[in-house]
């Protein structure tokens, strides 16, 4: 694979992460809303404990799916400015990403096809070479 294909794999990788994980983020919101929103609408009936109930689901689920997400779109960044540390850490995400079926295993097989290559390895100045 020469140098330019190299790049441009880099990049779709950098996009295909920048792209999943903002998608995530506005399931996050969209969770957070409808959850919120239920529990205001119970807390309107009489049912004030399910106000806290819904609150608490909603910053637990919306939390882990922020937590989850936030790395994804900061490797994906990292990847479009070359930094050696994004690449480490795209790699660790895609291996976590092989258990969400089916989009998530896609990226992560690609993703890690892309990033273990010697070529790409070579972008971001790093040696994968045995002899020194």
């Amino acid at each position: 694979m020469s140098r330019q294909d190299s790049e441009t794999h880099v990049k779709i990788v950098a996009w295909l992460h920048i792209v999943l994980s903002a998608l995530v983020l506005l399931v996050t919101a969209l969770v957070l809303i409808v959850f919120l929103g239920i529990g205001l609408l119970l807390a309107t009936t009489d049912e004030a404990a399910a106000m806290g109930i819904f609150a608490v689901i909603a910053t637990i689920v919306g939390g882990f799916l922020f937590l989850v997400s936030v790395p994804g779109l900061i490797g994906g960044i990292g990847l479009l400015q070359r930094q050696n540390w994004a690449r480490i850490l795209v790699l660790i995400l895609s291996v976590l990403q092989l258990f969400n079926v089916p989009f998530g295993t896609a990226v992560g097989v690609y993703s890690l096809w892309v990033l273990t290559r010697d070529e790409t390895a070579a972008l971001f100045g790093e040696s994968r070479g045995w002899s020194e």
